[in-house]
């Protein structure tokens, strides 16, 4: 079974731009949970354009008090204190969540838009790594699909890999004759991370429309999804459009 992990930066984002808390995030995590979806997901940044060290301690109180419930915080680990900002690793060492996912993403980034390139960053994630796991933190790294990056994903320590589906998301969009040899090359990917011992997730633009065929990705565990679940929750209702993505990665 594939989990559904449904992100709410896009909630936060539209809390933030009014004064106040509404909508409430928290609240909304938990009509998540309540249709089914098995975790949630936050990346908290330092400009907190969206989610807010403070949702996410509300957030891993929220999922600690369900049984079976996974938090995953995402975000830079080399991203410094910034205002009311603690840092990636220190908010994640504080608020303990089931699994911390490493992006290497820069504090002015739109969105994550690329891989780790663990031949620059390895050497700095090793020891990250190392404390997040001595903390009972499950650790996933943003990836590409190159091989050789993922061999150096599971040499740095690595629970899991989690793919960047960016490009295919767009060939999908695009109708481009590249979408079998992105899937393929997706595909070869998983199945390298599953023989190191690697778990897989995957996530960014995934959507009703590209996912069920991407669901199909060998020993795929986990995909997280934010914006277009909260798109088609304007036009469907949140609960309704969680049980839309739990039923697409089921073959329903």
């Amino acid at each position: 079974m594939i989990a559904l992990s449904v992100n709410l930066n896009k909630i936060a984002l539209i809390r933030n731009s009014r004064e106040g808390s509404y909508p409430d995030v928290v609240a909304h995590g938990r009509l998540c949970l309540d249709a089914g979806a098995q975790g949630l997901t936050v990346h908290p940044r330092p400009d907190q354009r969206h989610i807010r060290p403070g949702d996410v301690r509300e957030l891993a109180e929220l999922c600690r008090s369900r049984e079976g419930i996974e938090f995953n915080v995402e975000g830079n680990p080399f991203a410094e204190p910034l205002k009311d900002y603690p840092g990636l690793i220190p908010l994640v060492l504080e608020t303990r969540p089931d699994q911390c996912t490493l992006v290497p993403d820069s504090n002015d980034q739109l969105t994550s838009d690329h891989g780790f390139d663990l031949k620059r960053d390895g050497a700095r994630l090793k020891p990250i790594i190392a404390e997040l796991k001595a903390a009972k933190v499950r650790v996933s790294l943003f990836m590409d699909s190159d091989l050789e990056q993922i061999t150096l994903a599971g040499d740095v320590g690595a629970d899991r890999i989690e793919l960047y589906t960016g490009p295919y998301a767009e060939a999908v969009a695009r109708q481009s004759g590249d979408i079998d040899a992105i899937f393929t090359a997706h595909s070869a990917a998983a199945e390298h991370a599953r023989q190191l011992g690697l778990g897989v997730n995957a996530g960014h633009d995934l959507n009703l429309i590209n996912l069920p065929r991407y669901r199909t990705l060998p020993g795929l565990q986990e995909v997280s999804i934010g914006h277009a679940l909260t798109v088609d929750a304007i036009s469907m209702g949140l609960d309704n459009a969680v049980t839309a993505y739990l039923n697409c990665l089921s073959g329903n």
